[in-house]
């Protein structure tokens, strides 16, 4: 019952009167962008959501466009713009994500929408991720975030998947707005964010 309406209920109630209470941090937040960064303030890419269909994140965007000489983006520790480190830092990035709650392609947790190139790379088991909609937080963001190895990481998303329910919900929520505060696992070890997955090596 949970998973097939009252979710759903959730996560308009709580997405739509989010949005509504952030609108004025939204606005300064894409201004602030704006001054520091050509186009659009926003990042879209397409990402597979339930049943690996696809769509279009939505967040803020936090690097620019520069690349080399052949044409290709500089890595991201180069393009991101103090601006976008404070926007991560804090996770003001997803903000713009409310709406793709709102929408219905995203939930409020669940496993977060990777690359699509990830798709063919995952084995039967860490597929099953995308057997709910991917959310904007997680259990595998509320332990360990980009800390954590991939591998860790699906595991994580299937258990959530596996044990779905909204004492669970509530309790990803809980802890990810203990984690936002706390700024707590925005970057891997390595990386100024995750590093390319590649598949599993098992």
């Amino acid at each position: 019952m949970y998973k097939l309406y009252l979710k759903r209920l959730l996560d308009i109630v709580i997405a739509f009167s989010a949005f509504i209470l952030l609108l004025p941090i939204f606005i300064v937040v894409a201004i602030l962008i704006a001054t520091k960064t050509k186009g659009s303030v926003f990042f879209k890419q397409k990402r597979p959501g339930l049943n690996g269909e696809i769509f279009s994140v939505l967040k803020f965007k936090t690097m620019t466009d520069e690349c080399d000489a052949n044409g290709k983006p500089l890595p991201d520790e180069e393009r991101i713009t103090k601006v976008g480190q404070f926007i991560r830092s804090t996770s003001l990035d997803e903000i713009p994500q409310l709406l793709n709650v709102i929408k219905g392609d995203m939930s409020l947790v669940g496993p977060r929408p990777l690359l699509t190139k990830y798709l063919p790379l995952y084995n039967e088991n860490q597929a099953r991720r995308h057997n709910v909609k991917p959310g904007i937080t997680g259990w595998a963001q509320v332990n360990g975030r980009n800390s954590i190895s991939w591998e860790k990481k699906f595991e994580l998303d299937v258990w959530y998947v596996d044990n779905l329910s909204f004492i669970l919900d509530l309790k990803v929520l809980f802890k990810t707005f203990l984690k936002v505060v706390k700024r707590d696992g925005i970057n891997s070890d390595t990386s100024v964010s995750m590093e390319t997955f590649t598949g599993s090596k098992d």
